[in-house]
């Protein structure tokens, strides 16, 4: 059996019609509103938000961040 219900102020609130006997188990999982896309999609607007950076960077970003020994291709 499935159950749909809401969440207000932290209480579920069944649908109307709906009774379950007290001390039932539930298993509660929450219902995406709507997809969250790529992760590409979700953080577009963050490309090129930083100017000026080295031009191998995504490569030797281990060495930029905490001055570990750069790699060569």
């Amino acid at each position: 059996m499935s159950i749909t219900a809401t969440v207000e102020n932290n209480t579920i609130k069944l649908s109307a019609g709906v009774h379950l006997p007290d001390g039932t188990a539930v298993r509660v999982e929450p219902i995406e509103a709507e997809p969250r896309g790529t992760f590409g999609k979700r953080y577009a607007e963050f490309v090129g938000a930083v100017k000026d950076t080295p031009g191998d960077l995504a490569e030797n970003h281990d060495h930029y961040l905490y001055g570990a020994p750069k790699r060569t291709a």
